[in-house]
């Protein structure tokens, strides 16, 4: 849930382990401050101005950028190494070593700028280590396993690919939430959001994850397409295999919008501040569902994206929801104590 997929045309090239995991900022952002190499990778993509977004409360700002920079690195240590056998065992090396500056971070002793800047983070907000280790195991997940049966084994990736960020979101805030849990509706909106907007961007990146990851993110028992199928139909599809297609995505993303609905009052749930950027990414879900539906579901040929002025529009429906006052006062929202980290 770090926010849209960026354009094809727009993407990095694959980064080396010792620009994305252990160098110091100077080397990545012409800084020696960490809190500067944070910076520098939330404004690499795209998709940021939905995390950093001007309506975000300034007291959250340094937290943000650094869980930002957490979970944006260590998705382009599992996506951006390649789809061999041999890359795969590599982004697992570094997804490994990752998880033990992790380790070191909440054991007080930080050595990477970034790791430095999520400590400080995780002392301030009294973060837990599951929802970081479950993005991780998410991350793992995606070296082994390439296609999906059905779709409650998508849901359950997204328990650990996406629905961790929602939790890490709401601790930012202050809101009492358990980290892995679905005890507490905030906690179900919050996972039915996340899981919706991971499912829909999947989605939207059907050819590209094809291609450059060979990765499916459909299910192939509940749509009948299979890798061979979408390879075959990639290039010079019939009018028979573009119907069979919509035919198989329209009720999948039928189901997203369901999550987008079981969610979508989440943004009242949680402090008056925060309200406008949850709503963004509330938005964010809805937007991208409409333009997969706009394309009329044809995502392996071409990819739909929400352009510029409906991005636009986002921003200032995020300024209503700021200005009428949308979400709960401190006195009524469930809060969390904040203070030393978790054990």
């Amino acid at each position: 849930m770090v926010g849209a997929t960026p354009n094809i045309a727009t993407r990095q090239p694959p980064q080396s382990a010792a620009r994305v995991g252990a160098v110091p900022a100077s080397s990545a952002s012409g800084s020696t401050e960490p809190e500067a190499w944070t910076a520098h990778a939330t404004v690499r993509r795209r998709e940021n101005f939905i995390v950093m977004s001007p309506l975000l409360p300034r007291r959250l700002r340094p937290g943000f950028a650094a869980v930002y920079a957490f979970c944006r690195t260590a998705d382009d240590l599992a996506d951006e190494q390649g789809a061999t056998p041999a890359d795969r065992e590599r982004a697992l090396a570094l997804l490994a070593s990752f998880r033990r500056s992790l380790h070191a971070c909440f054991a007080c002793n930080p050595r990477e700028p970034l790791f430095i800047d999520l400590a400080a983070t995780i002392r301030q907000h009294n973060l837990p280590i599951e929802p970081f280790e479950r993005l991780l195991d998410a991350f793992e997940q995606d070296q082994h396993v390439a296609r999906y049966e059905t779709w409650d084994q998508l849901v359950d990736y997204s328990t650990r690919s996406a629905d961790p960020v929602g939790r890490l979101v709401l601790m930012l805030a202050g809101c009492d939430v358990d980290p892995v849990e679905r005890s507490s509706e905030l906690a179900r909106k919050s996972d039915a959001i996340c899981t919706a907007l991971q499912l829909v961007n999947f989605w939207q990146d059907v050819r590209r994850d094809l291609i450059e990851r060979d990765r499916v993110y459909l299910p192939a028992n509940d749509t009948g397409l299979t890798a061979e199928w979408l390879r075959t139909n990639l290039d010079t599809p019939s009018p028979d295999a573009r119907a069979q297609y919509r035919e198989a995505l329209q009720p999948l993303v039928a189901k997203a919008r369901d999550l987008i609905a079981e969610g979508q009052d989440l943004p009242r749930l949680v402090p008056k501040d925060i309200a406008a950027p949850i709503w963004l990414f509330v938005e964010a879900a809805r937007r991208t569902a409409a333009a997969i539906e706009r394309a009329n579901y044809q995502t392996l040929w071409q990819r739909p994206t929400v352009r510029t002025p409906a991005r636009l529009a986002m921003l200032a429906g995020a300024t209503r929801v700021r200005l009428a006052g949308a979400g709960r006062s401190s006195t009524t929202a469930s809060v969390r104590s904040q203070g030393a980290p978790h054990a």
